[in-house]
């Protein structure tokens, strides 16, 4: 599969699947090449500020509004959408989760989402839920949009290849994909049953943070992210089409498939993006910087500082700090926490928490390493040390994340996660030097 390098978040794109299918010098000619339609799909307001407008012209085999029947309702059963409030009797606190288990009945990728949390509220175009998918058979006639927020697809376990209007995108564990909102898309599997995480984004799109007093250089540089070429699917068959809208869901038929784009020219397109390729930035003597520094891509609020959604990953890395206590330290923060990891061990976490497995520590609930973490911590010799095969992510929101009658009751919820700091022993004895006895 052959991808086009993104320059940057805002600049123009074009590409076609055949010669001469993109129209030169205008975006809507009287009679377009091939006997395609034009179509323009806009992922902001036609007047929004010209670095922040966002629309592609695609052009199309048929129109997307051509479909045989009126949408009905139909169901997503364990797909949730904020707000959804008090669906459950577990109290707050932190909790974890082992590995959602691959399903035994026939299930798609759409069939297989599973709503941990939601916070905000999807009709004003704020917040976020995030998800677990469990799939072990392709989309082949079935096909889906989401018009209430664009998705972040994190595969922890199997390929999956994304096939969107506006191209092919191959996904393996340690890579994201993101779908643009209102974007139709269906996934095949690449290696039998997959499982991952995804983030509805509701509110702004990702984009790359500032980097301030880092620089030019750094995090995710957007030369690493990439968006694919054109690619069209010519098939008359019986198909199906899924949107979810304002947090329903409703299904139409129709009678060729929906991704039949020979063209497309703009900046509205999905991408995907290589984490390995993400450079850490990190304290190189004494103490270590928020994990903030972490973020790989925003969802700005408005507030500045203050994202609505931040997508973090903690990657291998260096640990040099001299005098430090180099594990996330203990805290309590206004931003809710939503973890996953995608292999290898978090260093937070000796144990519990294991590749395919998440967590929750929300708004204000107290949390950090494990007793046997920090033991570790506090005796290590302080050499420089690889962090080598790890890869751990947040969904990091301002909004308190609810969770789902799913996800408190599910068979994979750690009821003991909490003993792990029950070990933390009281070692103050009223002198600087302390209690470090065993």
């Amino acid at each position: 599969m052959t991808f086009r390098y993104m320059p940057g978040f805002g600049n123009d794109f074009e590409t076609e699947s055949l010669p001469g299918a993109l129209p030169q010098g205008q975006n809507s000619p009287q009679r377009p090449a091939y006997g395609l339609y034009a179509e323009q799909l806009s992922g902001s307001p036609f007047t929004a500020p010209r670095g922040a407008n966002e629309r592609s012209w695609l052009y199309r085999i048929r129109p997307s509004v051509r479909h045989a029947a009126r949408f009905r309702p139909t169901a997503c059963e364990r797909w949730k959408t904020a707000p959804n409030l008090h669906d459950h009797e577990l109290p707050i606190g932190q909790l974890r989760w082992d590995p959602m288990p691959m399903p035994n009945e026939e299930t798609d990728f759409i069939a297989g989402v599973r709503t941990m949390t939601t916070a905000g509220d999807v009709t004003t175009q704020v917040g976020m839920a995030a998800h677990v998918y469990i799939a072990n058979t392709s989309m082949v006639d079935d096909y889906f949009f989401d018009a209430d927020g664009e998705l972040l697809l994190v595969p922890q376990e199997g390929r999956i290849r994304v096939m969107t209007e506006m191209g092919v995108m191959e996904a393996a564990p340690g890579e994201i994909a993101v779908v643009p909102r209102g974007m139709i898309f269906k996934v095949e599997l690449m290696d039998g049953p997959v499982r991952g995480y995804i983030c509805e984004n509701y509110g702004a799109k990702f984009t790359l943070p500032g980097r301030g007093p880092i620089g030019a250089n750094c995090l995710a540089n957007p030369r690493d992210f990439k968006t694919p070429v054109a690619w069209y699917e010519d098939k008359e068959a019986d198909c199906r089409l899924t949107v979810k809208w304002c947090g329903r869901f409703y299904r139409t038929e129709i009678d060729h498939s929906p991704l039949d784009v020979v063209a497309w020219h703009g900046n509205y397109a999905p991408y995907k993006y290589d984490l390995s390729t993400y450079s850490p930035v990190g304290a190189i003597l004494f103490d270590h910087p928020d994990p903030s520094i972490f973020t790989v891509m925003t969802s700005p609020s408005g507030e500045e500082g203050t994202a609505n959604v931040d997508f973090i990953i903690f990657p291998p890395r260096w640990q040099v700090a001299e005098h430090t206590f180099r594990p996330p330290w203990y805290h309590r923060n206004v931003m809710s926490e939503f973890m996953g990891l995608i292999r290898g061990r978090y260093d937070a976490k000796e144990e519990g928490f294991v590749p395919g497995g998440m967590s929750l520590h929300n708004m204000m609930l107290p949390h950090g390493p494990d007793a046997e973490g920090y033991e570790k911590a506090t005796k290590a010799e302080l050499k420089p040390v690889k962090l080598g095969d790890t890869m751990a992510f947040m969904f990091e929101t301002r909004f308190p994340q609810h969770l789902t009658r799913f996800a408190a009751e599910t068979e994979t919820l750690q009821d003991d996660y909490i003993d792990c700091w029950k070990g933390l022993k009281k070692r103050f004895n009223g002198t600087p030097e302390g209690d470090w006895s065993d």
